[in-house]
């Protein structure tokens, strides 16, 4: 079974801290017994210095070294006193040696110390002493290099010892204290992987809960946006299910009822049944049509080709298309458009924008109203509005006016024959000749479709 990434991170900080832990141990044992030994070293020449001294005093009392040669006793009273507080009632060094030493003379003859012999790389080296200028013997003593005394080195295994103990403690509290940092600090991954089980799973409901600013935290909030985005394209297509059985069952129900009918010899073959089967197909035929349009739009392959053209004679022509069935319903048709507006798109997709449009106000503009349409060039842009009359629609439904299959209740419904899907067709045409397209409440009480479309740039401005 492979490691965690719990896990793995737990090794990798406690491995840390364990190597940081033992290389620590490591300088402070080697600093403590060098300092320990130094110590030593220094407690020692003092007292190499004290002996010279006081020998120094005592030979210019007696005159020789009768009074300490072969005298021991003599010798250890002397180290006893320094061992004892001097007239400044300050501590003398640590009690005993911890080196050999001898005393010579001024021929490098031994007079007292250690009965071994002395090493030769001593003779000629230590603590001179002088009386009234003339060279009368040396202190000698080995250097302190390592710990001789049972004392010291039981103080020495002591002290390390502690340190072990000391260590072996610290590494169980840093392997608590790394395994509940780990297990904090990776609790909101383990979190996020959960959901995002959850989210692949198509639980689109799944959230994340945010608790830091971090990068974790952020990528928390990402992932919340995400699901939240998921769960809001799943509802809009389970809607856009329905929706497309409901449209296209209703068609095929009366097609069927008409069809049946016939059959039966309810109804009788005519004109006006054909032309009812006629209407019911047509019907069927635009939904089927323009579902074709926008998915071949939403998937990039609808084809668009491009070429310099005037919106404003595009826009003229839809006009002229439409009047007589404004007229008919009792509606007006008004427009103010500058001279010209040359813009870089599809001609045949600009007219079909311009046509879905005026088709939209024909069919949900009470009659008696009508619609007007104002174009004006603002820099770079063209700005068109087609605004028309009551009945005008809510907030909400501003919002969800350019959604699938959407329709508002009232007069703009079902019973004026739309599928809902113009304005969306409408929204990607804009959207592919770089534009803008977006609804508000129209001042003459109904709705306002406002277009922002890119003009083309002269040729001789080109780079």
């Amino acid at each position: 079974m492979k490691p965690g990434i719990t896990a793995k991170l737990f090794l990798a900080i406690f491995l840390t801290c364990s190597l940081v832990m033992v290389t620590m141990n490591w300088g402070v044992r080697m600093s403590f017994e060098r300092g320990f030994i130094d110590y030593i070293r220094h407690g020692n020449e003092q007292r190499v210095e004290m002996i010279a001294d006081y020998l120094q005093q005592q030979y210019e009392q007696h005159g020789n070294w009768d009074f300490v040669r072969n005298n021991d006793k003599a010798i250890y009273q002397m180290m006893r006193t320094f061992d004892q507080n001097d007239e400044n009632g300050q501590v003398m060094p640590p009690v005993g040696w911890r080196t050999k030493f001898w005393i010579l003379d001024n021929c490098n003859h031994r007079i007292a110390g250690s009965e071994s012999e002395i090493p030769y790389d001593l003779v000629g080296s230590g603590r001179i002493m002088l009386v009234n200028g003339t060279f009368i013997g040396t202190v000698v003593s080995t250097p302190a290099e390592r710990l001789t005394r049972n004392a010291d080195i039981n103080f020495d295994q002591q002290q390390r010892r502690t340190s072990w103990i000391i260590m072996g403690f610290t590494t169980l509290l840093a392997a608590a204290v790394t395994w509940l940092l780990s297990r904090g600090m990776l609790a909101p991954v383990k979190r996020l992987v959960k959901a995002t089980h959850q989210l692949a799973a198509g639980n689109f409901s799944s959230r994340v809960e945010v608790g830091t600013q971090d990068e974790l935290g952020k990528l928390a909030q990402d992932f919340n946006q995400l699901a939240i985005t998921l769960e809001k394209n799943e509802q809009m297509r389970r809607a856009f299910m329905a929706d497309i059985s409901h449209e296209l069952r209703t068609p095929l129900a009366v097609l069927r009822g008409e069809l049946e009918a016939i059959q039966d010899g309810v109804r009788k073959m005519s004109l006006e049944s054909l032309f009812s089967l006629q209407s019911e197909v047509s019907m069927l035929t635009k939904l089927v049509d323009d579902l074709y349009q926008l998915s071949l739009s939403d998937a990039g392959a609808l084809a668009y080709r491009k070429e310099e053209t005037d919106a404003v004679h595009l826009i003229q022509l839809a006009e002229a298309g439409f009047r007589d069935r404004f007229n008919a319903k009792g509606l007006t048709l008004q427009s103010q458009l500058p001279d010209n507006a040359p813009l870089f798109g599809d001609p045949h997709r600009l007219s079909q924008l311009f046509n879905n449009l005026l088709e939209n106000s024909l069919r949900y503009t009470d009659s008696g109203g009508g619609l007007e349409i104002i174009a004006t060039r603002r820099d770079k842009f063209l700005q068109i509005y087609f605004q028309d009359s009551a009945p005008g629609i809510n907030e909400e439904q501003l919002q969800r006016i350019f959604e699938r299959f959407y329709r508002t209740e009232g007069s703009r419904n079902r019973a004026s024959g739309g599928s809902g899907l113009g304005l969306a067709i409408c929204q990607n045409i804009v959207e592919a000749h770089g534009g803008k397209i977006s609804a508000e409440h129209s001042p003459n009480g109904g709705v306002r479709m406002t277009l922002l479309l890119p003009l083309s740039i002269p040729i001789g401005q080109r780079i």
